[in-house]
């Protein structure tokens, strides 16, 4: 990987009209501010349709996109919904933060409305027989989730929780127009994708897509293939996911998702990983993989805890996973989120994995050790962050950090001010020797607390919905990024332009050589 630069931003918090970051004009102009700034990099998070509290690591698919980030300007281009309709609608109060529910219901009587004005072509029918491996039972799941008001699949009735044939048969037939609706947002979500990526690269300007380790309970994933998963005879989870007691939560965090059957995985190829990985990466450019260290070991415990106290290290499946997906996707560039409990043989898969690591800035100032967060202990191969979507803001690391923490921050970067001290965090990150610095916008516009993307253990609509507000990524903003990352090397140094004065020293040099 070459030396570069990039910001963190969720699709979700890009400024647009209605109420959420969408994939037309609103992720063009970012694309234009981060080519202004230098940046050689996008990082999103996860980008499948959110379930259980808008956490897009609770998607319903792991393969489908999320419906309410189609942008509903380019379908009033294409003549698929009347402009005047999206004025009458409400897109939440406040310009800052996503209204989720107030999103929702408005955007979907526009959507469907664009399906029935839309008229079936091949481009549609192409894309579904392309997308059948997945799309056929993620559209079948949310079609019964809406006959169902929302319920999750191990709350319906047994023959189709199941998935009975008899029953299955059944719900295809009455519900086809439903599973058709539900192919129709996905081929849109992904025809405007898929422009925001052409975009983008055309700019200099690749994209980081981010996957969970586990998948959502409630998920098409799940009830689709319940045999990939550690389920009793009721399909209901036997174990679930989460991880121990840590600096973030003194319960651990109980994140409740089915646990994978890596014994038949192993024997089927890990077939269904494979699948995954390549088509996020026909989605992205590079691909961040969240709790790497659930391949070598992860905390399970036992399905109905109220905490993850109870959980216990349970192997993973090892180098030999991650071999089978270097064979089938040689030279896959995958970013290992290697966060949490680091034990000798996670640092060991990840060194055999030959994918890059993640260092925090915010976890090197434990004032009481030399951590190997810290700079001066980073190799070249790794991605740096000031923070990630799971930290406080800089600000609000440094307004809210232990003071010896704190104090040993201002003496190693050199601040005194609140302000002066989140540049240096920015600084530190791209003056390290580390190949790639990525940095959560929220740190370029130095806000606080306020600004956090999310705070694990909880559950709150503060959570995932963060938005930048309109014109906060000014010109000059990209100009004071563009300089740092020039003058890091993460960018190409420009030509001075008309520099007489320069050429003229130059070349008075030369004649007294």
């Amino acid at each position: 990987m070459k030396r570069r630069a990039g910001i963190l931003l969720p699709v979700s918090s890009l400024p647009s009209k209605y109420g959420i970051g969408s994939l037309g004009k609103a992720a063009r102009d970012w694309v234009d501010f981060l080519a202004r700034a230098k940046q050689g990099f996008w990082q999103v998070l996860p980008m499948g349709p959110t379930g259980f509290g808008n956490s897009p690591y609770q998607s319903f698919s792991a393969f489908a996109g999320e419906p309410i980030y189609i942008d509903l300007d380019l379908l009033v281009e294409d003549g698929l919904i009347n402009g005047k309709k999206l004025k009458k609608s409400g897109w939440g109060e406040d310009p800052g933060r996503v209204d989720y529910d107030a999103v929702r219901k408005a955007r979907e009587p526009l959507l469907r409305k664009a399906f029935d004005n839309f008229k079936k072509d091949k481009a549609l029918s192409r894309f579904r027989n392309q997308n059948a491996a997945w799309i056929e039972d993620y559209a079948l799941f949310m079609a019964l989730k809406s006959a169902h008001e929302g319920r999750p699949w191990y709350q319906w009735e047994e023959d189709i929780r199941l998935r009975k044939p008899a029953a299955m048969k059944r719900a295809k037939k009455e519900l086809e127009g439903e599973i058709s609706y539900h192919v129709f947002t996905q081929y849109l979500f992904f025809g405007q994708w898929e422009k925001v990526k052409k975009y983008a690269n055309k700019k200099g300007v690749s994209i980081i897509g981010d996957t969970p380790i586990y998948v959502s309970g409630d998920s098409s994933d799940v009830w689709a293939n319940p045999g990939q998963f550690q389920l009793d005879a009721d399909n209901n989870p036997t174990v679930v996911a989460g991880c121990p007691p840590d600096a973030f939560s003194e319960d651990g965090q109980l994140w409740g998702n089915p646990i994978y059957r890596w014994d038949l995985m192993k024997k089927e190829g890990y077939s269904w990983w494979i699948e995954c990985i390549k088509a996020k990466l026909s989605m992205f450019d590079v691909l961040r993989i969240d709790h790497f260290r659930g391949f070598e070991s992860y905390w399970a415990m036992p399905y109905g805890d109220e905490t993850a106290r109870g959980g216990k290290w349970v192997k993973g499946p090892g180098y030999d996973f991650i071999s089978a997906i270097n064979k089938a996707v040689p030279g896959a560039p995958i970013i290992a989120e290697d966060l949490g409990y680091l034990t000798p043989a996670v640092k060991t898969l990840l060194k055999r994995s030959t994918y890059p690591g993640m260092k925090v800035l915010h976890f090197a100032f434990t004032s009481w050790e030399d951590s190997s967060y810290l700079p001066h202990n980073y190799g070249t191969h790794c991605v740096v962050y000031t923070g990630t979507h799971d930290n406080d803001t800089t600000l609000g690391w440094i307004r809210h950090a232990p003071e010896g923490d704190l104090e040993m921050a201002k003496d190693y970067l050199g601040f005194t001010d609140e302000e002066q001290g989140v540049w240096c965090f920015i600084r530190a990150a791209l003056t390290s020797v580390g190949d790639l610095a990525v940095v959560p916008m929220q740190d370029y516009l130095v806000l606080g607390s306020e600004a956090r993307m999310n705070a694990p253990s909880t559950v709150s609509p503060m959570n995932w919905s963060w938005r930048m507000e309109k014109g906060a990524n000014t010109k000059e903003l990209a100009e004071k990024i563009a300089r740092l990352t020039i003058i890091t090397a993460r960018a190409e140094m420009e030509e001075p332009k008309n520099d007489k004065k320069r050429t003229g020293k130059k070349a008075k040099r030369k004649k007294s050589e």
